[in-house]
């Protein structure tokens, strides 16, 4: 048993609340224990100078901390370098999934701030910028900018690590920080690979650590996919 009364292969609760943000094409609250995310999707009308006359569109992202979304104060310049390592993934993510050429001329940004953080946030954002970027895309389906959606499958993100020698799925910070193995895994609904970001922090881990510790993550991405579906079977039109 954990810390929170969880067995290992337990995901924490996980609850998303869809349109949060009033004025954003698509946007949600993830919340996954006591970690929360807030995602926004905003549409542009133009595509970075690598893709003009390309006939794709673009998918980017955007990550923050707020100041006290942690135990300690964050400054809100800090660390940029782990920030844009965290943006780059969620924008990887996003477009891995969806067709840019049905995008053509458009420029989908995701927004994710962290209002407070304790553990997974890069994973929560993952998540949560999916449902924020396909709730934007059908915005567009409605407002007659897209004749079909770019999504072509669904994303999810989880954590898992080995903490005192103990495959351990949705880590809380504590034991994050604790971890002798730290992964974050990227899957579809199909549970192929989109990412896999896999750290030795105190120790080089095994192929059977790594095999146990993606079966794990695989439960959990099956559960946050599942959410997924229930948020967007109410998704606003207009």
């Amino acid at each position: 048993m954990r810390k929170d009364g969880r067995a290992a292969n337990q995901m924490r609760e996980v609850k998303i609340t869809k349109d949060y943000i009033r004025d954003a094409e698509g946007s949600c609250l993830i919340e996954m224990g006591k970690t929360k995310v807030v995602c926004t999707a905003t549409i542009e009308e133009r595509v970075p100078l690598f893709l003009k006359h390309s006939g794709k569109g673009w998918i980017t992202a955007e990550y923050g901390m707020l100041p006290r979304s942690s135990r300690q104060r964050i400054e809100r310049i800090r660390s940029r370098g782990r920030i844009y390592e965290i943006q780059r993934l969620i924008g990887r993510s996003l477009r891995s999934i969806s067709n840019l050429s049905v995008l053509d001329g458009y420029t989908i940004i995701i927004d994710c701030d962290v209002i407070q953080a304790d553990g997974g946030t890069r994973t929560a954002s993952v998540t949560g910028g999916f449902i924020a970027c396909h709730t934007a895309f059908q915005h567009m389906l409605f407002e007659g900018l897209l004749e079909r959606s770019p999504t072509q499958s669904m994303v999810a993100a989880i954590s898992v690590g080995v903490v005192n020698g103990v495959p351990m799925l949705d880590l809380t910070y504590e034991e994050d920080s604790a971890a002798d193995v730290d992964m974050n895994i990227v899957l579809t609904d199909k549970l192929d690979i989109v990412e896999l970001q896999g750290t030795g922090e105190k120790r080089p881990y095994t192929t059977d650590e790594l095999s146990k510790l993606m079966n794990l993550a695989k439960v959990g991405i099956k559960e946050l996919i599942e959410a997924e579906r229930r948020v967007l079977l109410h998704t606003r039109a207009g």
